[in-house]
């Protein structure tokens, strides 16, 4: 039986208990990401577990688990059998979790355990600190995406339209940056960073303060720098080519390019090919209701949070063109995310990640906040997740 609630969208950040590191190590990028898009993480034994009233509680003496109120769990070897899979957990404490269920009232037996969920992606191709993953949604584009992580301080990514090895293939992007894009891990030295991972299954951020190994706090230059790697939510019924990696252009930890918060232009994006599948792969602008020039959540194009019409906080889709200039329409939707055209939102929300419950057109929806801007200044805003998904229709 599965979940009654949609767990198409998973998410983690480092200060969840038992978190992989990402840093200023060779190889730590891959090794978080085989976590997150393929294998799972923070297997937790459990003691005992019960059902009651819709609700269905696991406890064990252990010490807490990974997982934190809204992430998605993935639960084996349990009695009865419907309970098994992916489930998204409503309470957590030290001892135990919980989530709800369509099942009846009663003792739950076996030799249970859960995990951190997994996207669904695949490892297709590796050698040591070079990995190549693939979507495996049959709804997806199903690209290759190259990450090289032999570097300690970045990686670099890639995006093939096929491969035959792990160094070998065709259609590669982008075209603009010889190696491919930067994804940053650490500014300097071989310390842990603060990170975000959020995705489903044809697609994923990774957001990451490069000089902070703590939640980010107030004015000490620690904001999260967002990239992306996966499928749009396309215009286009059918698109084979809606696939984007997004990336920093140059080995400068603090460059904003490719940042779906942050970024001005269309440095950074790449998009698989254009809408009509012709060519190769191309640059891509992003578009919001807004400043595209600005930092989410310190863009004044709507005033200041909270508005003085209703006490809201308005978003703006991030829509990607289909390339980088007019009049190249929108492609589709980074999806999941969401630009905030208002100033004052980063101190209204918090410099730490912090969930908020959806209202207006949001209701229904948690929305993750994360600070967002250049790492190495003061010009710093907020951007937003929705961490309840579905992200496509």
């Amino acid at each position: 039986m599965a979940s009654p609630v949609d767990t198409s969208v998973k998410h983690a950040y480092s200060s969840m208990t038992g978190a992989p590191a990402i840093g200023g190590t060779v190889g730590s990028l891959i090794g978080a990401l085989d976590a997150f898009l393929v294998n799972g993480w923070g297997a937790k034994a459990v003691d005992s577990a019960v059902i009651s009233n819709g609700v269905c509680r696991l406890t064990f003496a252990s010490g807490k688990s990974a997982a934190e109120a809204h992430a998605v769990i993935a639960v084996a070897g349990a009695t009865p059998s419907a309970l098994n899979g992916e489930q998204k957990v409503t309470v957590v404490a030290n001892g135990w979790v919980e989530f709800k269920t369509d099942l009846p009232d009663g003792a739950v037996t076996g030799s249970i355990s859960f995990k951190m969920a997994p996207l669904g992606w695949e490892k297709v191709f590796s050698k040591t600190n070079v990995a190549v993953y693939r979507q495996t949604d049959p709804a997806s584009t199903r690209a290759y995406y190259r990450v090289d992580d032999t570097n300690a301080q970045y990686a670099r990514v890639q995006m093939y339209e096929s491969m035959t090895d792990v160094d070998n293939g065709v259609g590669v992007a982008p075209l603009t940056v010889a190696g491919g894009y930067y994804w940053h891990k650490r500014n300097v030295g071989a310390g842990s960073s603060y990170w975000v991972l959020a995705g489903d299954s044809r697609g994923f951020y990774f957001l990451v303060a490069c000089s902070s190994s703590s939640a980010p706090a107030s004015n000490n230059n620690s904001a999260l720098v967002s990239q992306y790697m996966g499928d749009l939510s396309s215009f286009r019924s059918g698109d084979a080519w809606c696939s984007m990696v997004t990336g920093s252009d140059t080995a400068n930890y603090n460059n904003v390019a490719g940042c779906v918060y942050c970024s001005g232009g269309s440095a950074g994006f790449t998009l698989k090919r254009l809408a009509h599948g012709l060519g190769s792969a191309v640059q891509a602008a992003r578009k919001v209701f807004g400043s595209v020039s600005s930092f989410s959540g310190s863009d004044g194009y709507l005033g200041a949070f909270p508005s003085t019409v209703d006490n809201g906080l308005h978003l703006s889709p991030i829509l990607i063109n289909d390339g980088p200039v007019a009049p190249a329409g929108p492609r589709g939707i980074a999806p999941g995310t969401f630009h905030c055209p208002q100033t004052g939102a980063l101190a209204g929300f918090g410099w730490d990640v912090a969930m908020t419950k959806g209202q207006g057109a949001f209701l229904g929806k948690m929305l993750l906040s994360v600070q967002v801007g250049s790492p190495a200044s003061g010009n710093q805003g907020v951007g937003f997740l929705d961490v309840t998904g579905p992200w496509r229709s």
